[in-house]
């Protein structure tokens, strides 16, 4: 090949016409430009193979739009063949036309450029190299990339341009703007687009695949515009991996290579969100059958499985360490997922490794009197066992702490409305329900717990706490807020006056659950967890323990990252 032989190619004609604004909502209409000419160009050993015939980039009604957006309109396609045996450099260079007053300014287009062996270069037109401009009308010319291409080779490059999602009202509305393509071939050529990265995703990692030359990398995810690359990769065998978590939107990952001025991205990757419930199910699955002692085995990924009512429920036991939740700015523990899908949390505090009066919100007695039965409910009525008309001290607590944490901060909406949480006041063998009974009275709880140690997750209609909207239960709560029942406390590892420091609900402090133990003369008790871990009852106008609360997330719930260790909690998606 001669040197300094120059071959100007046509490739598009791109015009952008604004034709409608509404005040700062842009309708953009776009007259695609024609290839008049043949769609295949030769001179010496480089021909030019347009993919897409005879058409432009057409972006009719286009606003400015966000660049992942952009990566996903259609690009225009053409290729690079080198013919002859020696190895040519080149550059493909985007000539601005036909200036005109309502031109749009090179600062508001971006462009992207990628090929078989390199991702999306994307770039603001005017932050690209000005060169010598050789098309008829030309007023400047950018160059978009140089490159090398070996003999006998050929090479297709991807183009598309967008208006830039931060172009305003009076910096794009009413502006044309025109360009055409220009690949010029001469050996002599300084190539300095000699780093590229491509990738590849398997699953939800994303493979960087680097040329040999590139010595260090920094990379960044985003979900809208290119992004800073800021985090150091590492590189092992020309790549590096990029694990991607479930998103509402598309991502894209982008990569500055030895640290020049380019920054090259991922097309934009659609990841499946990772469903919380998904997670916990996956874990290895067991069965407990003995509740007579307590239970501190270590059990990190490991569910234990039985049945609520509303289907198999997947609930933790003795000590894992994958149990932990990040949500609206709260640590929790996973108790359990719920036969319906939905997901129950305990409350942990502000910090994944609280113990003590940390790991709760504050004390109250769970109700101001203890004279009657009604008063071992969360909520009660005067004269009926299974009344629901008035808020318990405890629940007025945790309605309180709900509006002001949950509700107010915007983060009901990840809140089951449907699942409850039991306050079983069905009575124990033998028991008969009074409002002020001469002896004492023991609930079902007792039995199952103290005498039987054979707790379950099954409750009936009446023992169901749950949210006014709900579609099932006694539908008597304002907020969506509870407590751990005793129930769950056995299922976890805890028994009746039996030390066990070694279980995840273990914390160091007295707090309450909601499952009623007795009734007597002037002594109405619900059980607890004492500060060795062992279920005990107290006496419902008691100050002393604690408040944690237990609320349900949606079956829906995804989450953006970790892996349940108080290190690297899930954290909830939630925006």
């Amino acid at each position: 090949m001669k040197k300094n032989t120059k071959i100007i190619i046509l490739v598009g004609v791109i015009l952008l016409v604004i034709v409608s604004v509404v005040g700062v909502t842009y309708a953009f209409l776009s007259t695609g430009g024609t290839q008049e000419q043949a769609n295949t160009f030769n001179s010496g050993c480089l021909s030019i193979r347009l993919t897409n015939e005879s058409t432009s980039i057409n972006l009719t009604n286009t606003f400015p739009i966000t660049d992942i957006e952009g990566l996903n309109t259609t690009s225009y396609d053409f290729t690079i063949e080198n013919t002859c045996s020696t190895a040519t450099n080149y550059q493909i260079n985007l000539e601005s036309l036909n200036p005109v007053s309502n031109t749009l300014d090179a600062d508001y287009i971006k462009v992207s450029l990628s090929s078989d062996t390199v991702g999306n270069v994307i770039s603001t037109l005017s932050d690209n190299t000005t060169t010598t401009s050789y098309i008829d009308g030309s007023y400047i010319s950018h160059n978009l990339y140089t490159g090398t291409i070996a003999g006998n080779t050929a090479k297709t490059y991807h183009l598309r341009l967008w208006i830039d999602y931060d172009a305003t009202v009076a910096q794009a509305a009413n502006k044309t703007y025109e360009s055409k393509i220009n690949v010029i071939a001469n050996p002599d050529i300084e190539v300095v687009d000699n780093l590229e990265a491509t990738f590849t995703l398997n699953d939800k990692t994303l493979t960087t695949n680097l040329t040999s030359n590139v010595t260090s990398a920094t990379y960044c995810t985003s979900t809208d515009n290119i992004c800073e690359p800021s985090t150091s990769a590492s590189i092992s065998g020309n790549s590096y991996n990029v694990d991607l978590t479930g998103n509402e939107n598309s991502q894209m990952v982008c990569t500055r290579l030895n640290r020049t001025s380019k920054v090259i991205c991922s097309n934009p990757v659609d990841i499946e969100p990772t469903l919380l419930a998904d997670v916990i199910k996956s874990y290895n699955k067991s069965t407990r059958g003995d509740f007579s002692t307590p239970y501190t085995a270590s059990t990190t990924n490991t569910v234990f499985t039985a049945n609520d009512g509303d289907g198999t429920t997947y609930y933790f036991a003795g000590a894992p360490t994958d149990n932990y939740v990040s949500f609206a700015g709260f640590y929790w523990r996973i108790i359990r997922v719920n036969g319906d899908g939905s997901i129950r949390l305990i409350y942990q505090g502000t910090s994944a490794t609280a113990t003590g009066s940390n790991a709760q919100t504050g004390t109250s007695a769970f109700n101001s009197s203890r004279d009657r039965s009604e008063y071992v409910g969360l909520k009660y009525s005067q004269g009926s066992q299974y009344g629901t008309t008035t808020n318990s001290t405890i629940y007025t607590a945790l309605d309180t702490w709900y509006t002001t944490n949950i509700a107010n901060k915007n983060y009901g909406n990840y809140i089951d409305t449907n699942a409850g949480f039991c306050g079983d006041r069905d009575m124990a063998s033998g028991s008969t329900w009074e409002s002020q009974p001469d002896s004492i009275i023991r609930y079902a709880a007792y039995e199952r717990i103290y005498t039987n140690k054979s707790p379950v997750f099954t409750c009936s209609t009446n023992n169901l706490y749950t949210a006014t909207t709900s579609n099932k239960g006694n539908k008597s709560l304002s907020s969506p807020i509870g407590l751990i029942t005793a129930d769950e406390i056995a299922y976890a590892g805890g028994v009746w006056k039996t030390i066990n420091q070694s279980y995840y609900l273990y914390t160091g402090q007295w707090y309450w659950t909601m499952s009623p133990y007795h009734s007597g003369v002037s002594d109405a008790g619900v059980f607890s967890v004492y500060p060795t871990g062992d279920l005990i009852s107290s006496d419902v106008h008691s100050t002393a323990p604690g408040v944690r609360p237990v609320i349900n997330l949606k079956a829906t719930t995804t989450i953006s990252s970790g892996n349940g260790t108080a290190q690297n909690p899930f954290v909830v998606q939630t925006n």
